[in-house]
């Protein structure tokens, strides 16, 4: 009876490592041939199912959020990516989940990002505000956000990479 138990045990924990693995994969690296500083017309060549925005969202700093791609699943939920630009480069793309409907409310994959995040990045910089937790990574080019917001119930996880922007000294 107790090999039995450790035999199942061990097919749990070699799956769930294979099902963690799986999500860094996918959340590990941003589209094959996407890269911040691309035009939209190379974004529209590298990814051909990737639509135009109907209503475009608008962010500090001149962003749009003009192009969307095809949802990807990461940590059981559905990720949809919306890609930003400004000046007429890719300058931030983010990948929204709601986990509505999810039992631990998105805690399993806000869990497996956070963890493949500091197995890229290091050590994360959090802040845990009423009804949200935030992380972020930098690296010399990139900036990581993960965010976690709202309740069990109406809980969405939203992953955000932004092309890092570092200033002169004299800029400041």
């Amino acid at each position: 009876m107790p090999s039995l138990f450790l035999g199942r045990l061990h097919s749990l924990l070699v799956g769930g490592l294979i099902g963690v693995a799986s999500i860094a994969a996918h959340a590990q690296a941003l589209p094959p041939g996407v890269h911040m500083g691309m035009t939209a017309q190379e974004l529209q060549a590298t990814l051909p199912s990737a639509e135009p925005v109907s209503r475009p969202q608008r962010l500090a700093g001149g962003l749009l959020g003009s192009w969307r791609g095809e949802t990807a699943p990461i940590g059981g939920l559905m990720f949809k990516p919306t890609y930003y630009f400004a000046s007429g480069q890719l300058r931030r793309i983010e990948y929204d989940a709601s986990a509505q409907g999810q039992p631990d409310g998105g805690e399993a994959a806000f869990s497996a990002l956070l963890k493949w995040g500091r197995d890229n990045f290091g050590t994360e910089l959090a802040a845990l505000d009423p009804g949200s937790t935030y992380v972020s990574w930098s690296s010399s080019d990139l900036d990581v956000i993960l965010q976690r917001t709202g309740d069990v119930h109406r809980a969405s996880l939203r992953l955000i990479y932004k092309q890092r922007q570092t200033r002169d000294a004299s800029e400041l």
